[in-house]
């Protein structure tokens, strides 16, 4: 009896909610209530706006400022346009031979970073072990293993997947462990008291907590990554975006040389966006 009247009472009180008051109409209520949705910007006008100044500055300085035909160094957007548009296939075949190297590299590099710097993070041992050796091996420039891994391993994309690897790891491993120790200890209190192991505890509550910290590492090392492989290609590649760069500016073709370093960007752009898009969809949470 005692259970009806109670319902009886939370349902008129809900009703008169619902009703609201003589001076209040029901629209204005609800408008009250209901959630306000930030408006989403769709296009970025202030993008287009910067790269179109930086366009028409080139262009305006590829007129007035320097002679075409005696200082070729700087060529005009419509000459690069062209040349770019004519080197399309091949820049495609070296595209296509750099994500060969780069993909593995740098997807070895996001799986041992990430498992080593949760591992470290939440394991006090290991953190001991691995952080002082961090601290004197990664601030050294992946650079200057390009020479040692040509000549000792034994293909050349190996040797550039390496140094790649080299490049991505670090940033991947010190935000993962940085997401590790960010985790209030009563997440893991709690772990503990629902019968968790170890690894169910990382797997299932360390390694999504930290997911914002590697995601930020993955950005790191994937702009890392085109760097290396760039500089890599440089040296002794047969094909690739490097060696397309590096080709044209032997010969003094400056137009294909910078359509060469142009659509680099693009496909860098491509895949930080990707890497964007896939953050955003995973850590759907944070939205």
């Amino acid at each position: 009896m005692s259970k009806t009247i109670v319902l009886m009472e939370n349902s008129e009180s809900l009703s008169s909610a619902g009703q609201g008051s003589e001076d209040t109409p029901i629209g204005d209520a609800r408008d009250r209530v209901s959630p306000v949705r930030p408006r989403r910007a769709f296009v970025a006008w202030e993008a287009f706006a910067l790269w179109a100044f930086l366009l028409l500055a080139w262009q305006t300085a590829s007129i007035f400022f320097i002679n075409q035909e005696t200082n070729p160094l700087l060529p005009a957007p419509t000459i690069v346009g062209k040349a770019l548009l004519e080197s399309l296939p091949e820049l495609w075949k070296g595209t296509v031979s750099s994500f060969y190297i780069l993909v593995p590299g740098y997807l070895l590099a996001v799986a041992a970073g990430t498992a080593l710097g949760l591992l470290a993070g939440v394991l006090p041992g290991l953190g001991r072990a691995f952080f002082p050796f961090a601290k004197v091996v990664s601030p050294i420039p992946p650079t200057v293993y390009i020479p040692y891994a040509i000549a000792v391993l034994p293909t050349f994309r190996l040797s550039a997947a390496f140094v790649v690897f080299i490049g991505a790891f670090w940033p991947v491993f010190h935000n993962a462990a940085a997401g590790a120790h960010a985790i209030d200890a009563h997440y893991r209190d709690n772990a503990r008291v629902l019968g968790f192991t170890r690894m169910e505890t990382l797997a299932r509550v360390v390694f999504p907590a930290s997911l914002p910290h590697i995601f930020a590492g993955m950005g790191v090392g994937l702009g890392f990554s085109f760097i290396l492989l760039t500089v890599a290609e440089l040296f002794g590649a047969n094909a690739g975006l490097g060696r397309f760069i590096q080709y044209y500016a032997d010969f003094a073709d400056y137009p294909k040389m910078v359509a060469g370093i142009v659509y680099t960007g693009a496909v860098t752009w491509f895949s930080m966006t990707l890497l964007d898009k896939l953050r955003h969809r995973a850590l759907f949470w944070l939205r």
